[in-house]
């Protein structure tokens, strides 16, 4: 029988940006957020990397991402401390990264791409907001990181030691109370924290498991890449209503493949 995780160190709660935000270099128009950001320079260690997460977040916002929770969380959370340090200064290129172990750090336009979606809820209600999120395939913890910001509770696991043991060194400095860090198979999601408010995979199976579809509560909302015959995957989004799951297919997507056990 499964006991409800607790993080490694029980820490202080993190605080978080208040809402609306708009990062600093970024202006209010009549019509919305503009960029006023000059361009980004290399990330050299021990910087001040501040302007260039913040030339990221204009692209973002470029790109069509408007949720200020997530443009907040992005500007706030360096992702160079979440890669290796010979990579740094390719940290806040819109670019996947390796992490070791044949897994990847996804791109910036992606992560928030998906946080967007998950905030999103069929219904309105912004149950992520405060309610749990279970994150399958945790990698070096970056967006674990994210998630803390936008949810009351974050529940992530990860199949690999080697990336689980990554992420809990990556995380702790941060003294995330709200993140509860699981090694375990994925595929099986985590029924003890259930039922969820959103769940969110950083890996691609031919078709979405249907224990995560089962630990999804009612008006909560699943983002997770999907496979097709031919191994070309695709973004799609499930949402639980009272009569039942809805699901749409969306852009394009490369993630590594989902796989069960652990290792």
């Amino acid at each position: 029988m499964q006991k409800r995780p607790s993080f490694p160190a029980r820490l202080q709660q993190a605080e978080k940006t208040p809402l609306p935000y708009v990062p600093s270099g970024i202006r209010r128009s009549g019509t919305g957020v503009t960029a006023g950001i000059s361009a980004t320079a290399s990330v050299a260690s021990g910087s001040d990397t501040r302007s260039v997460r913040e030339h990221m977040v204009q692209r973002l916002i470029r790109a069509g991402i408007r949720a200020p929770e997530v443009l907040a969380a992005m500007s706030a959370v360096e992702r160079h401390q979440f890669v290796d340090s010979a990579l740094a200064n390719r940290a806040y290129e819109d670019t996947s990264l390796p992490i070791g172990l044949a897994q990847t750090i996804s791109k910036p336009s992606i992560v928030a791409r998906m946080l967007e979606l998950l905030l999103a809820s069929a219904n309105g209600s912004g149950g992520v907001r405060s309610g749990r999120v279970l994150e399958v395939g945790t990698g070096c913890g970056y967006q674990t990181a994210l998630l803390a910001r936008l949810a009351g509770e974050v529940y992530s696991i990860e199949r690999l030691r080697g990336l689980h043991e990554r992420a809990r060194g990556n995380l702790r400095p941060l003294r995330l109370a709200n993140v509860h860090l699981l090694f375990g198979d994925g595929m099986l999601g985590f029924p003890s924290g259930a039922p969820y408010a959103g769940i969110l995979a950083a890996a691609g199976g031919s078709s979405v498991p249907a224990a995560w579809c089962d630990q999804l509560g009612v008006g909560g909302r699943l983002v997770a890449p999907v496979a097709d015959s031919a191994g070309a995957q695709s973004l799609v989004v499930v949402d639980r209503t009272a009569q039942g799951w809805k699901e749409v297919t969306l852009e394009a997507v490369h993630f590594v493949p989902l796989k069960s056990g652990t290792s």
